[in-house]
């Protein structure tokens, strides 16, 4: 049943509202807590109980922090880590190229110079060596140090990391591993096969964060102090959300916390980051995911692999400056790539069709780079996991996102095994893989069966879920806030969306090439102002501007904007309908 009858919007879309279950859970949730009705309605379908609510909506990481003893080889590879420094000895960290890898890094080389250390930094390139380790970096590392740690990366690179004989490596990672462990002295990874599972939603950096807390514990014993490590969840806030790693149990309070941190502007490279990106309020974790992080992948995407852990690294303003300019240089020449290479794409899945289980696209000389975020738009357009892949010759690299409730790192891993890719694997909501141009079509056919088994497709592709009805003039900025206080918001805690039924249109202009501002009112004197980006991509721009006197029930996300010590609430609209 649609909500509020729209079946079929402006942008094409299904309307889901609330289930009767939730509205009676937040109707009693309201009138046991006494908190606002549309902030029972979130927590209610975030599975959050009215007696958790107050805690759920203050996380305290003391509260939430694992112990990092729970994972396997931590202590052993803390300890290795410790020896490394005590002995002074060459430390070396082999980092991925995205921004769990960045981060990862940069949280070593800040530990390790505030403990008057340092390491040498290798980031692999993407087109040239791939991902992970390979047997030539890791032997001319390992030539010139005592430990190498691989961060983000390792799981699965038996090969290169049987080629190191002459230093101890150390594999932090979380993508999903094998039925068997590469020979390396420590391989702390909570998707390891033998692991609980209870900690598979960290991402890598929050990884490498849980062993200097064992490496600080080891410390105390010893009577020795360490660094300051509440100063560096800024970094695991980045990578937990740029990762898409769900924003659930430990994962809440690593990012709150984090941009607490960052909100301090301590750090030089978030600091030229935050300001080339324009990010002149409190930052959030919009800005982690579609400011920051897009710029910090840039170098690993189409420059220099090892810009963006440079960056986060760094500790001199001037240096932290030029870097994040080449960061913003290259994310605009990424922005160009992927404009061509998503056309291409999109096209070819609408032929292959959208309504599978997986959609995909191939092609000849698509930049590696963009085709993980070419396959991100994939499924945001149509709720299904997605894979596109680029081709050089007859072998073809290419990356997939997942959507909720379906492990795309697994059965990728599984294809691998079944000999139908080259190469494989990942996490459940993103994956990277290699396949010779024979088995393409046989590959992605294996894939789609795999996932569907997971009930991939079972989903409409243009439903917008809603968490219920809000009015203008309940829409205030004390409102938001406490609904703010149930994030952050991203991967596995979508933000809340709400609907304004019936309303009025009292201005609407066209802004730039495709954006929309306008204002909308019930009739009863209270407005609220709204922006739609990309409105001219559909038609959701061209009916509200000339919108004729007529009734909209229109549906999106509230912000805040602070302007002059004043805050005022604005709705970012993501869709629209003619009221019956």
């Amino acid at each position: 049943m649609s909500f509020l009858g729209v079946a079929r919007s402006l942008t094409d879309r299904c309307w889901v509202g609330p289930t009767p279950a939730i509205d009676r859970l937040a109707e009693a949730m309201a009138q046991e807590t006494a908190l606002p009705r549309p902030l029972c309605q979130t927590l209610c379908r975030l599975d959050v109980a009215p007696s958790d609510a107050t805690t759920y909506l203050e996380p305290k990481l003391r509260d939430l922090m694992p112990d990092p003893r729970s994972l396997k080889d931590m202590e052993t590879a803390a300890a290795r880590f410790l020896a490394a420094v005590e002995r002074n000895e060459k430390i070396a960290v082999f980092a991925d190229y995205d921004v769990d890898g960045g981060c990862s890094a940069a949280l070593l080389i800040d530990w390790l110079r505030q403990m008057g250390r340092s390491a040498t930094l290798y980031v692999p390139d993407r087109i040239d060596e791939g991902y992970g380790p390979n047997a030539p970096a890791m032997t001319e590392l390992a030539a010139a140090h005592d430990l190498i740690l691989c961060v983000d990366c390792g799981t699965l690179s038996h090969d290169a990391l049987a080629a190191v004989t002459s230093a101890d490596v150390l594999v932090l990672d979380h993508h999903l591993g094998g039925e068997s462990l590469p020979p390396a002295l420590a391989v702390v990874n909570p998707n390891r096969q033998d692991e609980s599972g209870d900690l598979a939603h960290l991402c890598a950096a929050a990884v490498v964060f849980l062993m200097l807390v064992e490496a600080g514990r080891q410390l105390r014993e010893a009577g020795k102090p360490g660094p300051d490590l509440m100063a560096m969840l800024d970094l695991v806030a980045l990578a937990t959300v740029a990762d898409v790693a769900p924003l659930r149990d430990v994962n809440r309070a690593f990012v709150r916390t984090g941009l607490a941190v960052m909100g301090k502007r301590l750090r030089p490279g978030l600091v030229a980051l935050c300001d080339i990106g324009r990010v002149n309020t409190a930052p959030s974790s919009y800005h982690l995911g579609f400011v920051l992080g897009p710029r910090v992948n840039a170098g690993g995407r189409v420059g220099r692999a090892d810009l963006g852990a440079r960056l986060l690294a760094c500790t001199d303003p001037a240096e932290a400056i030029s870097l994040a300019e080449k960061l913003d240089e290259l994310n605009t020449e990424r922005r160009d790539v992927e404009t061509v290479v998503r056309a291409a794409a999109l096209d070819q899945a609408e032929t292959r069709g959208l309504d599978a289980p997986l959609v995909w696209a191939a092609g000849d000389g698509w930049h590696p780079g963009v085709v993980g975020i070419v396959a991100s738009r994939l499924k945001e357009a149509t709720n299904r996991p997605a894979i596109v892949i680029g081709f050089d010759g007859d072998e073809g690299k290419g990356s997939g996102r997942s959507v909720s409730g379906v492990d795309l790192g697994h059965a990728i891993q599984r294809l691998a095994a079944e000999g139908l890719l080259l190469k494989g694997g990942g996490h459940k909501m993103a994956a990277g893989l290699t396949v010779a141009r024979a088995n393409l079509e046989a590959a992605m056919d294996r894939l789609s069966e795999l996932l569907a088994r997971q009930g991939a497709g079972s989903t409409g592709p243009a439903d917008l879920t809603l968490d219920g009805i809000l009015m203008p003039g309940a829409a205030s900025p004390e409102l938001v806030n406490q609904i703010e206080n149930a994030g952050p918001f991203g991967a596995g805690a979508p933000g809340p969306r709400y609907a304004f039924p019936d309303m009025t249109i009292g201005f609407a202009k066209r802004v730039g090439e495709s954006h929309l501002k306008l204002r909308f009112g019930d009739g009863t004197g209270a407005n609220l102002d709204a922006i739609a980006f990309g409105a001219y991509d559909t038609l959701l721009g061209k009916t509200l501007e000339e919108h004729g006197g007529q009734r909209f029930h229109l549906a999106g996300r509230l912000d805040i904007n602070s302007w002059g010590g004043r805050q005022t609430v604005q709705l970012r609209l993501e869709d629209a309908a003619l009221a019956g």
